[in-house]
């Protein structure tokens, strides 16, 4: 009988120490969705789920996230690889892979790359899809199994809802208002009450991709704002035409009627022949080069000339603001965009709620574009 009692009591602690430990917080990496997936990620998962420190810190060691991007070739993807490697140190992960086809036009080669990410079962996956449509089978393969997918950069755009948990990306209707920002800084005087009417040019690659898109109507919204818009009109196209009776300020947005160079160069050219411009705004890498070369002939832009402002990276671009042709650019952030992906994903992984991050963008000029801050984020 003592026996017993002595068993008894001996159960009855270690159903309560079992009862503390679930109260603490640990967490656990998701269970599979289906039977059908393979069971060593259930058996993994058992086995090396994150506990929870008594300080309440999550203890990521066991977390590996394999990192699929839409290609390796440009710095770009250089800087977001170094800002992973950053989450991974901080958060003390077990383990990060980051890949990418030789291009952004070889699907076939990005999708072998997810199917072997997820054949890995990691505890995670980040994935900027080159085609969502291509991927669907990997990222079901990856919801059956448990796998969390957090999106990053362009994301997975159109994925079905609930297969990406998170993405962690730039928010480009954020990023052309800093853009009108950063411009109306320099135009303010000429924009105040004008004594005739002045026009701002707008160069966008096309009406029909979302972040370029963004980025122009976050632009032209926060112009119009700045301006006041009773005070500025907008015309050019039928996607972002705004009447405005009186209006000094007059946006005027350009888009080529295809998306190549020598079609971009003759819409941006059509603006910088309009004598009443004063400044002018292009929308990516795409529109800013095709700028600033229809800008070598005429000579328009420039201190004390037309005010030129772009949007991402390249060596053209890079060139003219260094030389003073534009007056600056917006940059995204694409070490961020890779330490917040991790992040995201390793949240995921141990059963934390996850919401989508803006990564943010940066203004450069001559002034900063070598700066600690700044230089990661610029590419050629």
């Amino acid at each position: 009988m003592k026996q017993n009692r002595l068993l008894g009591a001996f159960l009855c602690a270690a159903m309560t120490s079992a009862v503390l430990i679930g109260c603490s917080g640990e967490t656990k990496a998701p269970v599979p969705a289906s039977t059908e997936a393979p069971a060593t990620k259930e058996e993994t998962s058992k086995s090396e789920s994150p506990k929870t420190a008594e300080s309440g810190t999550i203890d990521y060691s066991s977390i590996s996230v394999e990192i699929v991007a839409k290609g390796f070739q440009h710095d770009f993807w250089k800087a977001v690889k170094m800002g992973s490697e950053q989450a991974a140190k901080e958060l003390g992960l077990k383990s990060t892979n980051f890949v990418g086809p030789a291009n952004e036009s070889a699907v076939a080669e990005q999708i072998e790359q997810l199917n072997n990410a997820v054949n890995k079962q990691p505890s995670a996956i980040c994935l900027a899809a080159l085609d969502t449509q291509s991927s669907m089978d990997a990222i079901s393969n990856a919801q059956a199994a448990g796998i969390p997918i957090v999106g990053f950069d362009s994301g997975v755009p159109d994925a079905p809802k609930g297969s990406i948990v998170a993405n962690a990306a730039t928010d480009n209707y954020v990023a052309g208002g800093l853009a009108a920002e950063k411009m109306y800084d320099i135009i303010k005087e000429q924009v105040t009450d004008p004594s005739q009417v002045v026009r701002i040019g707008v160069v966008s690659q096309d009406a029909t991709s979302q972040s370029i898109g963004e980025r122009t109507g976050g632009f032209i919204d926060k112009m119009r704002t700045l301006i006041g818009e009773s005070n500025c009109a907008v015309e050019g196209h039928d996607k972002y035409n705004v009447k405005a009776d009186g209006a000094k300020v007059i946006i005027d947005v350009g888009i080529p009627a295809t998306v190549d160079d020598a079609a971009c160069v003759i819409v941006a050219s059509t603006l910088l022949n309009k004598n009443d411009l004063i400044a002018i705004y292009a929308s990516n890498e795409f529109t800013a080069k095709n700028l600033v070369t229809a800008n070598e002939s005429l000579q328009k832009l420039g201190p004390d000339k037309v005010t030129g402002v772009g949007f991402d990276s390249g060596s053209i671009q890079l060139d003219a603001v260094k030389n003073g042709i534009l007056a600056g650019s917006i940059t995204q952030n694409p070490v961020q965009i890779g330490y917040q992906a991790v992040m995201l994903a390793a949240k995921a992984a141990t059963g934390q709620a996850v919401s989508d991050i803006d990564t943010g963008c940066l203004w450069y000029d001559a002034s900063n574009m070598d700066s600690a801050e700044v230089a990661p984020c610029l590419y050629k």
